[in-house]
């Protein structure tokens, strides 16, 4: 569900966690079939065959979790978003880290509010910026 999309997400780069994402992704297409996955997701069918073709189409958080849902494999949109952040949030427990922290050292355009707001659902939270925040938690949490 985005979090367990690579195994050790501590030891990627933001760019290999978003392709990990990805590929997550285009697993769930290439099995549900692009058409179903863009009906059910409400994400536009060119952005969902494109991550069949290998592509890093630009996704949100909801739009990803939206594309995991067309699965049976998967839970409801929402839960596979809450519990991607409680994840997160637990990562930032288990770090001693808080948003400022976090702002600071990714390469992300994103102020400490910003990281809040996003792991809040308040703003719009890009797959390229998850992967920023998730791979700099897991990095941090395996020192």
């Amino acid at each position: 569900m985005l979090y367990d999309a690579a195994e050790n997400p501590g030891s990627l780069t933001p760019n290999e966690l978003r392709a990990a994402y990805d590929s997550q992704l285009a697993a769930v297409v290439d099995a549900v079939g692009v058409e179903t996955v863009a009906a059910e997701s409400g994400v536009d069918r060119d952005r969902v065959a494109a991550l069949t073709d290998g592509e890093s189409p630009e996704l949100t958080l909801e739009e990803a979790a939206g594309i995991l849902a067309a699965s049976d494999d998967y839970p409801d949109r929402e839960a596979i978003v809450l519990e991607l952040r409680d994840h997160l949030l637990m990562g930032m427990t288990t770090g001693v880290l808080d948003v400022d922290v976090i702002a600071s050292n990714i390469d992300a355009d994103l102020t400490g509010q910003e990281v809040q707001q996003a792991l809040e659902g308040r703003i719009v939270f890009p797959l390229d910026d998850l992967a920023a925040v998730h791979a700099f938690i897991a990095e941090r949490n395996d020192r």
